[in-house]
């Protein structure tokens, strides 16, 4: 509320007000004044010393007094201020109406929650008397909010009528006998002294002993500096983006911009043993981006920037871009000298395009704050300068003008402020960040693993991968037509058309027209999300076909017709991003376009990874890990049935299977395997009985039946689910065979079904979390096996347990190898590991 109105009303003077917990001078001439209302909860009164930081922190003066309200003080200040300065308006922020009585043409009222400015002329418009004469009405219609008694019976329109028939509260005490109704007349006399003490009750005191003068109200520039770590402490982020950026943290900001000022700089660099380095391109795509500077950090208080392509009217002249990266080349490509920076695989692809290779990665930032924090929702500069440092950087948008400026338009002069900052900002945050890493015991999955990968996905998203774009084009205009088909029948379920992308009239059909019952509510009426349709099917074919619409639209939009557009002109080929940051487990994630999510199983999903295709000469191989996260539970939990079965290459669901249903292999069917199979994952993943009864469309008990059976037979198991969990009610956290942490602050909540989610994630998050660890350590090695033996197999994607690669046809036997032996032996488990692989010249071949 206040930042609203200091950003948009513009105040040139303010204050804040506040009672005190003290009797004031009405609770002492009538003890029942107020005397109903609840005492302030005790979670609102422990706010109360922050909100006055807050508020002390946006240098606004705060005033209460003891005896006197905040209306009192309040009305002091407004007919002071209307006294000596005629040329200014006064607003009094508040949606008590009682303070409406000290209104005049200059002093108004603002409600910020209805948006809504009350004037002296509302009040007369509402009442037909001017605003002084409202605590006369009040001293006859009494208040119930501040239980001044005032006249039972007697309305609003009755004390509005009396006061206009006698002209003053006193002409009515006095001439009460001239009331033509007599219960009225004798409700007058009878409360006489109630309506002479609900008056004074009601008169605001617009002459409070105030001292505080109109020049300490003037208004004064925030600590911004308070204000932020207020906002950074209480997760305020919506407020933390309304902060001004602040100057860049260097003393010096040094811009390299003829031969001389280049000859110095690399001087100086060469002879560091590690330098922070930033690029600034003209796109936040790294394979779409040309390099316009570089700004570069030895120390905290200088940093360079060497401005390469500016172009803009007035743009100084700056040094050949060739030139200045030839005399860089020889500093970036040195491994002894160690780089660190804040995204650094986005230097690196970005640097590659300039045919420049980065070598010598040590830090970087973005990464370390990942590890330390995996729950953390951003990892960018621009929040953990605030976090860490309590500072807020100039950003991006800022320079650019949210995007409306290419970063060749911004003048080298900002260009030097902001990427210096950047490079100053993330030399200061290694310097917190890495004591960090060691103090929590993450060095080896940091420098052992995330690091290294950084290099690995680099190459993959650069070396991007072929699709097949005509096929593309066909299935986009086959979904088309079976989207049409599908439209067709649902308005023929429906009995009439509609707007199938509309929630609402979606629900109109379901529940109006159809009488389906409803299931779950939302603010904008009853769910019809996929859970909810898939329970509605069972009942009527509509929900069915909307689901399959759904799928189907989703396919062609994300996919089908989304890739052929997006393949890069230069390369022709599609190219995904790699995020190391984005989950809490450690896995890896894909997006711009997200190849992850590509159904694995259906014919759609079949069909369109056959339009991922291997170049000519060329063929895709497909290396997956047959069952690694029940491999994983096993070795972590010693389960001996499990342990078995993975040694003796055995059937992991057919054991489960015999197990639940009491039967030997041969009376197994298919249907009783799968449901095995559902519930072997589903006890990786914490899975309730009420979970596990959705998923086999069994009753709840029935569920139950199966998880109890399971775990009679599997006690390691179900030891491990114990100790995991009180594992992280001790400690708050849960850790992967390769010493990943992530902090479960779900498992202590007091809500229970919050608590049963971090029960989850203390069961799962060991198990998915170290297959992520132990893919990635597969991906590290098979990297770097390529090069040495100096193969031509690149690797391209990796989708959950799944690397894929692609191959020249006669690299095929030997690359075969090599990635199965790395991918089994990436770590030593108590059950051995198992690759599936296989190759074709298309991803469904291979798979």
């Amino acid at each position: 509320m206040l930042l609203k109105i200091l950003r948009e009303k513009k105040p040139d003077f303010i204050g804040v007000v506040f009672d005190t917990p003290a009797p004031t001078v009405r609770h002492k001439m009538y003890v029942e004044y107020k005397a109903h209302r609840p005492k302030m909860p005790e979670e609102l009164q422990v706010q109360i010393p922050y909100i006055k930081g807050i508020i002390s922190a946006f240098n606004i003066p705060m005033l209460q007094m003891e005896g006197y309200e905040a209306d009192d003080i309040i009305a002091t200040i407004a007919k002071r201020a209307e006294a000596e300065n005629e040329e200014i308006d006064i607003y009094i922020v508040t949606s008590d109406k009682d303070i409406n009585q000290i209104l005049s043409r200059r002093i108004k009222t603002y409600d910020t929650m209805k948006d809504k400015v009350t004037e002296e002329k509302d009040v007369i418009e509402r009442f037909k008397v001017e605003p002084e004469r409202l605590p006369e009405i009040m001293a006859l219609t009494g208040d119930k909010a501040d239980n001044i008694p005032g006249v039972p019976g007697i309305g609003e329109k009755t004390a509005v009528g009396l006061i206009k028939e006698f002209g003053t509260l006193d002409g009515l005490l006095q001439n009460y006998s001239k009331i033509k109704r007599n219960e009225l007349r004798e409700l007058i006399f009878k409360h006489m002294e109630d309506i002479k003490l609900s008056l004074t009750l009601a008169k605001i005191d617009s002459d409070v002993p105030v001292s505080l003068s109109m020049q300490e109200l003037k208004l004064k520039e925030p600590d911004w500096t308070r204000l932020l770590r207020f906002f950074k402490d209480f997760e305020f982020g919506s407020l933390l983006k309304l902060i001004p950026a602040g100057e860049a943290f260097t003393e010096t900001d040094v811009t390299v911009l003829n031969e001389e000022d280049l000859s110095k700089f690399l001087n100086t660099i060469k002879q560091q043993p590690e330098i922070i380095l930033d690029t600034e391109p003209t796109s936040i795509s790294a394979m779409q981006a040309e390099l316009v500077g570089m700004s570069f950090s030895i120390n905290t208080d200088t940093a360079y920037y060497l401005p390469l392509t500016h172009l803009y009217l007035g743009a100084p002249r700056q040094m050949q871009k060739e030139k200045t990266l030839s005399g860089l080349r020889i500093i970036l490509e040195n491994p002894e000298i160690k780089k660190i920076g804040h995204n650094i695989k986005y230097d690196l692809i970005v640097l590659k395009n300039e045919k420049i290779n980065l070598e010598g990665i040590a830090f970087d930032t973005m990464i370390a704050s990942y590890l330390l924090n995996p729950n953390k929702a951003n990892h960018n500069l621009e929040d953990l300068t605030m976090s860490y440092l309590g500072y807020k950087k100039l950003s991006y948008n800022d320079i650019t003008e949210k995007g409306r400026k290419n970063f060749r338009e911004v003048t080298v002069e900002d260009a030097a402020r902001y990427s210096g900052g950047d490079s100053a900002a993330t030399l200061r945050l290694k310097n917190l960040l890495a004591p960090e890493i060691e103090k929590e015991g993450l060095s080896e999955l940091f420098y052992g693993i995330e690091m290294p990968l950084i290099e690995v996905l680099a190459d993959m998203e650069t070396a991007g991968i072929k699709i097949d774009e005509a096929l593309m084009n066909d299935f986009s205009k086959e979904l088309e037509r079976d989207i049409a088909g599908i439209e067709k029948r649902i308005y023929f379920l429906a009995g009439g058309e509609f707007n199938i992308n509309s929630p609402k009239q979606l629900q109109e059909i379901l529940f109006e027209k159809l009488g389906l019952r409803t299931i779950k509510k939302t603010k904008t009426g009853f769910s019809t999300d996929v859970d909810v349709l898939e329970e509605l099917a069972l009942e009527h074919e509509l929900p069915q076909e909307i689901l399959e619409h759904r799928s189907l639209s989703k396919l062609k939009g994300t996919y089908v017709a989304a890739l052929p557009v997006i393949v890069n002109p230069a390369t022709g080929r599609v190219h995904t991003t790699f995020n190391q940051t984005i989950t809490a487990t450690g896995r890896l994630s894909s997006s711009n376009p997200n190849l992850q999510n590509i159904p694995v199983r259906g014919e759609w999903g079949r069909r369109i990874r056959t339009a991922f295709i291997a170049e000519k000469g060329c063929l895709l191989l497909s290396s997956d890990y047959s069952q690694i996260e029940l491999r994983i539970l096993a070795h972590l939990s010693q389960d001996e049935g499990m342990m078995e079965v993975f040694k003796n290459d055995g059937d992991i669901h057919m054991r489960t299977a015999c197990e639940l249903f009491g039967l030997a292999p041969e009376g197994v069917t298919p249907e009783m395997r799968r449901r095995a199979k559902v519930v072997n994952f589903g006890i990786v993943y914490g899975m309730s009985p009420f979970g596990l009864s959705r998923e086999l469309g069994l009753r709840p008990d029935e569920a139950k039946v199966y998880i109890d059976t399971y775990f009679a037979r599997h006690g390691g198991v179900k030891k491990y689910i114990e100790t995991k969990i009180s594992e992280a009610e001790e400690t708050g956290s849960v850790k992967t065979l390769f010493k990943r942490k992530r902090q479960i602050p779900e498992i202590r909540s007091a809500n229970k079904n919050t608590r049963q989610l971090g029960e989850r994630f203390a069961i799962n998050t060991p198990v998915q979390g170290s297959a992520a660890d132990i893919i990635k350590l597969s991906m590290i090695n098979i990297w770097k096996r390529l090069k040495k033996e100096e193969l031509k197999a690149k690797m391209l994607l990796q989708v959950h347990d799944e690397l894929l690669f692609e191959v020249p046809v006669e690299e095929k036997d030997r690359a075969q190898a090599l990635v199965k032996e790395e991918m089994e032996n990436a770590v030593r488990l108590d059950v051995p590991v198992k690759v599936d692989i296989g190759s074709g010249k298309n991803w469904a071949e291979a798979h």
